[in-house]
């Protein structure tokens, strides 16, 4: 095996490890009418539909009309943007400490309609590409949905179990991110700098902005619903246009390309999340400066 052999088979262990291990951990940590709760909001799950299912593709189409791209690019973009249900997305809300539950519910939500979505779509949208929705259910069924039913499994007939093992898994879970996006970046430097001059970056770039926004904007005025929001459109299901991609475009500059898409997210939104994870304590930690102030002027007046 090669030195780049290894490091793929570390960065695939690592993912695989990461997904499965986020989930179990989100499952040890919910109950099923806490997921359940918040998708009982029919306004925002309307929202949240018309977010990523038609606004992300448009955007991507109006970014690909203006941009010049090479055909390889444009395709990868659209592909990117018809997948969502991001494995990532409850990862980037408990750094964002946002709600939590509406999170998974709408990383599942969005996950099971993309297995039906992208097929219908992509034709459409990229003639002559075919979509295997058995792939893409299989990969994100096994790898998504068994790990966070088998939490929510132990949570309900344990719930000691469940608090005993969610830290260390979710600690596991991190820790395997963080291993993915160090080998990834590494693996990945050369698709990187192919694509300088080509306008492929600036594209990716702007896509996963406007998509933040869109999210944002249509998220409400509960900030832990907008934050959800925000990061679950800007966040595709890298997944999921990896099966397409790989199953169609194989040899081609798309699939490099939809990893390095996956790549930017991360190294946008984690950050960000961390950023907006530390404004309700600077929120918190103000409040209390304040009170503290406002009792010790009391007795002087």
């Amino acid at each position: 095996m090669t030195i780049t052999g290894l490091f793929e088979a570390i960065a695939k262990l690592s993912g695989v490890f990461f997904v499965v291990a986020s989930m179990l951990a989100m499952g040890l940590s919910l109950t099923v009418p806490q997921i359940i709760g918040p998708l009982r909001n029919i306004r925002l799950v309307i929202l949240a539909l018309v977010a990523n299912f038609v606004l992300v593709p448009l955007l991507a189409l109006g970014i690909a009309a203006v941009i010049p791209l090479d055909q390889e690019l444009r395709t990868g973009l659209i592909v990117v943007a018809t997948a969502a249900g991001a494995p990532f997305l409850p990862k980037l809300v408990m750094g964002a400490k946002g709600n939590v539950a509406f999170g998974v519910g709408l990383m599942v939500m969005l996950m099971v309609l993309t297995i039906v979505y992208m097929p219908i779509v992509l034709p459409l949208l990229l003639p002559g590409v075919t979509v295997d929705a058995a792939a893409i259910a299989k990969s994100l069924v096994v790898l998504m949905l068994v790990p966070l039913a088998l939490g929510l499994l132990i949570r309900s007939h344990s719930a000691d179990t469940a608090a005993e093992w969610q830290p260390t898994l979710a600690k596991a879970s991190t820790q395997a991110l963080l291993v993915l996006m160090v080998v990834a970046v590494g693996l990945n430097v050369s698709n990187v700098l192919d694509l300088i001059g080509t306008g492929g970056l600036l594209a990716m770039l702007l896509f996963v902005v406007g998509s933040l926004v869109i999210g944002f904007v249509l998220g409400g005025s509960d900030a832990g619903d907008r934050c959800v929001m925000g990061l679950g459109t800007a966040q595709r299901n890298a997944s999921a246009a990896i099966v397409v991609t790989a199953g169609n475009f194989a040899g081609s500059a798309t699939l490099p390309y939809v990893l390095v898409g996956a790549i930017l997210m991360l190294l946008i939104l984690l950050p960000l999340a961390k950023r907006l994870g530390q404004r309700p304590q600077a929120a918190a930690a103000a409040s209390r400066a304040g009170a503290v102030r406002g009792g010790a002027a009391g007795p002087g007046r």
